[in-house]
């Protein structure tokens, strides 16, 4: 904003002074004393309007132009609006003409026209320099919608360094190795026919989950063999992308089960693991090298990569963080996993598993997220014979896995043991 105002105040002074001084120096007299004919009678006039309220009406014309044309209205209606301006500006002449006052438009229109070109070309300059940027940051990256917005302006972007709030997003394929064998600390396959299924399957999931992420809004961050990574709240601030993140989480998870479950080659050990972390990032252009660069940074990322990881450990499909689910709770129906380190050793994060949308959970899973909860809770406490059967209670139907559920159920079975034979 204050660079737009220093801007838009350069051009309309530097405007304002070129056509005062034709004005004044009287070079355009002639085309002067000829097109004011066309509206206004000077002869037939008892009162001129003074050259000191000319100077007023070209420099606040030409700022006004100025900034018009420099802010983010969109181009056909700045360009309508000046349109309109000019007719006006001959209009009040006649006007004033049926009243008997002269009032000379040319220079007011000059001003115009000189202020209209003069910030349609630096907007020109600063548009390719700024289109290059936009498409050498974000082009594959976005939504055809969003990439249009930021190519044309109506979407603003500074490509400055500056804070984000987004909620990070990081995706990969669970026991995706479970068909190698591990050896020298790399992946081995017994035969090329495992290895080309692998890389099929592996960049299958890559390009499907990388479009579904961008189709709902994000920025596509990265996608390669180690997961997907993408923003929600990135470059586009959206006050909603936590609950837009997390909704498209599941959206995923339940697109991936139902794939599986039509037997697209797709092993019943594999499945899709999620990470979901939201807080501040910071991102910006590294403009020093022959190729610009985009810097991003934050917490946010390193924690949904570690959450991403951790869903091995518990079995989850997805997992939040405390400030994720903060923002969602009241959308998604979610469960308490644990306790885990955070990138500070003496920091403590509790991470939760998003389970449904709540317009989508029924009674009995709000029921089953409750008795968990509570569990949970007691588990906690160190109350093993209540927590273990707490989650009982929290079981679903026999066909349906919850392996958290038996995470903590191995848990407690020893302890519960180790507490009869006690008694």
């Amino acid at each position: 904003m204050k660079r737009l105002l220093i801007t838009t105040l350069i051009i309309g002074v530097a405007v304002a002074f070129g056509v005062g001084a034709l004005h004044a120096s009287k070079t355009m007299a002639g085309f002067e004393a000829v097109a004011a004919q066309l509206v206004s009678d000077y002869s037939g006039a008892t009162r001129i309007v003074s050259e000191k309220w000319q100077y007023v009406f070209v420099l606040l014309i030409a700022v006004a132009v100025s900034w018009l044309t420099l802010s983010n209205v969109p181009r056909s209606r700045s360009r309508l609006l000046v349109g309109l301006f000019l007719v006006e500006l001959f209009a009040l002449s006649w006007v004033c003409s049926l009243y008997r006052i002269f009032f000379q438009p040319i220079p007011s229109v000059l001003a115009l026209v000189f202020a209209l070109a003069i910030a349609e070309g630096w907007s020109a300059f600063l548009r390719r320099d700024r289109s290059h940027l936009v498409r050498t940051f974000f082009a594959d990256r976005l939504s055809k919608k969003e990439f249009r917005g930021l190519s044309d302006g109506t979407t603003p972007f500074d490509a400055e360094a500056k804070a984000y709030d987004v909620s990070v997003v990081v995706c990969d394929l669970g026991n995706k190795f479970a068909t190698g064998r591990l050896r020298s600390g790399g992946l081995a396959f017994a035969e090329d026919s495992e290895r080309a299924a692998f890389a099929e399957a592996t960049s299958k999931f890559i390009r499907e989950t990388a479009a579904h992420l961008t189709k709902e809004g994000a920025y596509l961050h990265a996608a390669d063999g180690e997961g997907v990574v993408a923003f929600f709240g990135f470059p586009v601030p959206n006050p909603e992308h936590a609950q837009t993140a997390v909704r498209v989480v599941l959206d995923l998870i339940r697109n991936f089960r139902e794939r599986r479950e039509r037997n697209e080659k797709i092993s019943r050990n594999c499945n899709i693991r999620a990470g979901v972390s939201s807080g501040v990032m910071i991102a910006g252009a590294l403009k020093d090298s022959q190729r610009p660069l985009l810097l991003t940074s934050g917490e946010p990322i390193q924690l949904a990569r570690r959450f991403c990881a951790l869903n091995d450990l518990y079995g989850s499909n997805a997992l939040i963080d405390t400030p994720t689910f903060d923002r969602v709770s009241e959308t998604v129906v979610a469960r308490p996993i644990d306790f885990v380190s955070g990138l500070n050793s003496h920091d403590r994060l509790e991470i939760y598993e998003p389970l449904w949308l709540t317009t989508e959970a029924t009674p009995e899973h709000i029921a089953r997220r409750d008795s968990f909860w509570s569990a949970v809770v007691l588990y906690r406490e160190k109350r093993w014979a209540e927590a273990y059967n707490e989650f009982q209670k929290a079981r679903g139907p026999e066909e349906e896995e919850d392996p958290p559920l038996q995470f903590y159920l191995r848990r407690l079975e020893p302890l519960v043991l180790q507490l009869t034979e006690s008694l």
